[in-house]
Parts: C-alpha cells; sequence; structure tokens
C-alpha cells in the first residue's frame, strides 16, 4: 500500500548536520532517548515518514537523515528506479563492494555520537531499511548504538552467491561486533522469507552472531495466509496493515518494543 500524496514532513524540525565536511539535512521530532532512522530507497517517503513517527510516539527522539530521494515525495516505479541508479554511483555507498561498509557509516556514526550527547539515555538506537539495511551494524562500531535493527538488509546488492551472503561490513568492523553481541547487545533483522533483496545474509548473521541475532521473518512463501508477493520487500513501512493480528503490524511492534527494551 503506497500513500500518493506528498509528505511535507512540516511536524518535523529540519536541522542541518556536518561531518567530515559531508553535510546532510536531519528531521528531527520527538523527545527521549534517540533513534537514528534511515531511509530505504527511494528516500524519505511518505511510509517512512510515517514509520519515523511510530518511533517519536513510542517515547524516543527520531533523528531521520536525507541520504538519497527528495524528501517526502511518495513512491513510483520510475523514482525507485532513478533513487537505485544514484545510489549505485554514489561514492556514498558500496552498491556491490564486499567486505567492508559503505563510507556514509562513518557519518552515521558520529550523528549517532551526537544523538546520544543531546538525548541521554543509554545509547541510542538506529533502523536501516533496504539499501541502509545493513547500515546499523557498521555502526555497532560506536559504542553508543545499543539498539541496531536490520530491515531486509540489501547491501551489497544481491548478485552472485557471495554478494547473496555478504553483509557489508569490513572483517575488523564485524570482529568487533561479535564482541558486543557476546557481550550482551543483541541485533534485530527483519525480512520477507522470499524477499530476492536480502539473499542468504540472514543465514549468514545467525552464523556469526549466534543468539545474539534475534530473527523476524514473514513468510511470503506461494500461498502465504496473507497473500503476499514472493517479491514483497518493505517491512516495516510499504507493506504495513494497521491491524494488530497482522504479520507487518506485529512486526512494527517487535521493533518498538527492542528499542524500549535496550534504551527506555
Amino acid at each position: 500500500m503506497y500513500l500518493l500524496a506528498m509528505d511535507e514532513l512540516s511536524d518535523f524540525t529540519q536541522t542541518e548536520a556536518t561531518y567530515g565536511g559531508i553535510t546532510k539535512v536531519v528531521y528531527r521530532k520527538g523527545t527521549g532517548p534517540g533513534v537514528v532512522v534511515m531511509t530505504e530507497m527511494p528516500g524519505i517517503t511518505p511510509e517512512v515518514a510515517t514509520f519515523g513517527r511510530k518511533v517519536v510516539d513510542a517515547g524516543f527522539t527520531v533523528a531521520m537523515p536525507s541520504l538519497f530521494g527528495v524528501d517526502g515525495k511518495p513512491v513510483t516505479n520510475s523514482y525507485v528506479a532513478a533513487s537505485i541508479l544514484r545510489g549505485c554511483i554514489s561514492k556514498e555507498f558500496h552498491a556491490f563492494a564486499m567486505g567492508e561498509a559503505s563510507p556514509i557509516t562513518g557519518w552515521l556514526r558520529r550523528l549517532a555520537t551526537d544523538l546520544h550527547a543531546e538525548c541521554g539515555g543509554p545509547g541510542v538506537g538506529a533502523i536501516g531499511m533496504c539499501f541502509t539495511g545493513g547500515f546499523a551494524l557498521a555502526m555497532m562500531v560506536n559504542e553508543v548504538v545499543v539498539a541496531p535493527v536490520l530491515s531486509q538488509p540489501s547491501l551489497p546488492l544481491p548478485v552472485g552467491k557471495k554478494r547473496k551472503a555478504a553483509l557489508g561490513i569490513s572483517a575488523g568492523d564485524l570482529q568487533i561486533v561479535r564482541e558486543r553481541v557476546a557481550a550482551g547487545c543483541p541485533v534485530l533483522g527483519l525480512q520477507f522469507t522470499e524477499d530476492p533483496a536480502t539473499g542468504t545474509r540472514f543465514d549468514t548473521l545467525r552464523n556469526e552472531l549466534g543468539d545474539g541475532f534475534i530473527a523476524i521473518e514473514i513468510d511470503s512463501s506461494e500461498g502465504n495466509p496473507h497473500g503476499f508477493k514472493k517479491s514483497a520487500h518493505s517491512v516495516v513501512t510499504a507493506e504495513v496493515v494497521e491491524e494488530p493480528d497482522h504479520p507487518t503490524f506485529q512486526a512494527v511492534s517487535q521493533v518498538l518494543d527492542f528499542f524500549r527494551d535496550r534504551l527506555l
């Protein structure tokens, strides 16, 4: 389900953050411990903004950086295709590279540091979706990130068996993540079971992180009871049905509970 109207994001405060000479717009809203909400492709759509508001309503300060796309613009197929193309050629993202995180994750770590300094609490949460889905894992190198959520992580793009399994993080950073998970910082992941974009990286996460990886997987196999297509992709935004018994509604609730457990 897609919203058709432009979201003006007028209820958010528009700020700017500069790290390493890179300046980006950040939309802020809420009170309480901080959560970095990283947009999925094609950008901060009305659905992404709506999810951000749910995080605010759950008792958190949301910082939602504009990483690509036109802020507030609704989804169309052509808009998605154009944003993916720009993301693939951008120096800020490593769409195909394995064994290294996208450069933008360094900027996001510094945003998390400032957000924690401002909002307090035990740390900050971070959720990435789609193109940014694995960024919360790379952000765990920063110890202030204590509630990482990976929703349909899609980088590196799943071209070939190795990329389908890769996590988009360096070996050194992965070791730090393992150590943090072993010390009691769990990682939450969400995906549709047949989503081609996530490849087999949930298997990799289970192998690398063991019981510290909490997987929420929604059945999208043929004949599934909720009628999801095998191509179903966006767990906490586009396919969410506002019914308490619906699996995507429950998935959003589990994300919010994860933030509460870790941050409040």
